[in-house]
């Protein structure tokens, strides 16, 4: 069996923010490694302060597979219609910077490759570019909340 090698600073992230948002679980799987850190609170219920919130699982995944890092592939809505999903689960922002305007709004053109939000994981900001060019119709996820892999972020009709 290989030696796997871990950040502990990084598995101490993953705790926090089950902490902080009373996750049930977080589950992240990045270069061949599977760390899944489970709340200890029951669903609904807050952690207890200062108390042991969370279990942490550790393992080499089974089969790496390099696809487990792209981003979800955009969803067919309806006629047209677009959706970009969330590729992982953070704090989604609409701008770049508390003071800046939104990346879009509801109406703006975009084109392939643009920018339409941020994610923020583990203090690393990631950009959320568009898959398609079009016009904005919707933008359900809010900004400053918490996110899930899967969850829609903006909903684009396709030009």
């Amino acid at each position: 069996m290989r030696k796997v090698e871990i950040d502990l600073d990084h598995v101490k992230r993953l705790v926090e923010l089950v902490e902080q948002y009373g996750l049930a679980e977080l589950a992240v799987e990045e270069e061949g490694l599977s760390i899944i850190v489970k709340g200890a609170a029951a669903p609904g219920k807050e952690p207890c302060p200062g108390g042991h919130a969370a279990t942490v699982h550790v393992a080499p995944k089974a089969h790496a597979a390099p696809e487990a890092a792209k981003p979800q592939p955009a969803e067919q809505d309806g006629p047209g219609i677009v959706t970009i999903q969330s590729p992982m689960v953070g704090v989604f922002y609409r701008s770049s910077s508390p003071d800046a305007p939104y990346l879009v709004n509801i109406g703006d053109e975009v084109e392939v490759g643009q920018t339409v939000g941020l994610i923020e994981a583990m203090k690393v900001f990631s950009e959320i570019p568009s898959e398609v060019a079009g016009i904005v119709v919707e933008a359900p996820a809010e900004n400053g909340k918490l996110v899930h892999q899967g969850e829609p972020l903006v909903r684009i009709r396709t030009l």
